[in-house]
């Protein structure tokens, strides 16, 4: 049997955002109950993968080290609660640097897929963006929408979006382990 994955954002789905950028461990707070989500997800047989934006280090707010002590942070965390993360794939660029990493574009689900030989139109990509929904849709995964973060704003944005929404990963959670 293939492996299972659900592909997460990380700010604003996993952890509390900030307009000024999480730029150190001591600033990255979990939402509530999204460690435990994590590790329900982990614990039904789920690969989580983390697939985030961080133009903080592009910009010079924090350093490639101060993003791998958040990401430890993280990941200590999520295994305190009973789960793990596989892999956690970021684009340091700036939104002018026209890679294909960032998202909206596609570039880290497609490294994904390779380096797993997944099939991610079996992959559920959860964010709270309009950017992780249409990269997730340019990568043919299955979008679903928190109103964590920046989920709020997003549904206002753009009220016709055809996918599931939920108020949190835990719920998003309860969607996917449904199935």
């Amino acid at each position: 049997m293939p492996d299972k994955f659900v592909l997460l954002d990380r700010d604003g789905v996993i952890n509390i955002d900030s307009d000024d950028f999480i730029k150190s461990s001591a600033e990255w707070q979990p939402i509530p109950n999204s460690l435990k989500a994590i590790a329900r997800l982990h614990q039904a047989g789920y690969k989580i993968i983390v697939i985030t934006n961080q133009s903080g280090v592009g910009r010079g707010y924090y350093s490639d080290a101060d993003l791998t002590a958040i990401h430890l942070k993280m990941q200590q965390l999520v295994s305190e609660a009973g789960g793990k993360i596989s892999h956690i794939y970021y684009c340091p660029h700036l939104p002018t640097a026209e890679c294909n990493c960032r998202k909206p574009k596609a570039g880290m689900l497609l490294q994904f897929a390779q380096d797993y030989n997944a099939d991610l139109s079996h992959c559920y990509f959860i964010g709270d963006s309009l950017r992780d929904l249409q990269a997730g849709f340019a990568a043919n995964a299955k979008p679903l929408l928190v109103k964590t973060g920046n989920g709020e704003k997003t549904l206002t944005n753009n009220p016709d979006l055809d996918i599931p929404i939920f108020e949190t990963l835990y719920d998003a959670s309860d969607f996917i382990l449904s199935r």
